[in-house]
């Protein structure tokens, strides 16, 4: 798997647990830490560990391998390091305090699909 196919995969399986402002960094070009980073924020503390848990689950289901997990215990910063991608879930302000986007803000941003909710259309009646 491309480690953008990687990052993408990431940020979607975090959203299915409902983390927020998901938003992912390509590294590439200002760091060798990694190639990109994977930014979510999350309303609890066990939902941050619950994130991580869905992350290297999905991760482990298609045969990518996680090198470690960091502050799962505390679920205030939650780190997931898949070598080439490394997820960050933040619970309540601890995101804007280390602000991760700020300290790296040459990387360019990759735009996250954004999938349509189906609504239920109304018939109407053509009456006035």
């Amino acid at each position: 798997m491309r480690s953008k196919e990687k990052a993408l995969l990431v940020a979607e399986l975090a959203k299915q647990k409902l983390a927020e402002d998901v938003v992912i960094l390509d590294m590439r070009k200002v760091s060798s830490i990694t190639n990109f980073f994977v930014i979510a924020s999350a309303s609890s503390t066990k939902r941050c560990q619950t994130i991580a848990e869905t992350i290297e689950t999905g991760l482990s289901e298609k045969k990518e391998s996680v090198s470690k997990i960091e502050g799962y215990n505390e679920g205030l910063w939650v780190l997931i390091d898949a070598y080439d991608v490394v997820a960050h879930v933040f619970y309540g302000d601890i995101r804007k305090f280390y602000n991760l986007e700020g300290l790296w803000g040459d990387a360019p941003r990759i735009k996250l699909c954004h999938k349509k909710k189906k609504t239920r259309s109304k018939k109407t009646s053509g009456k006035k």
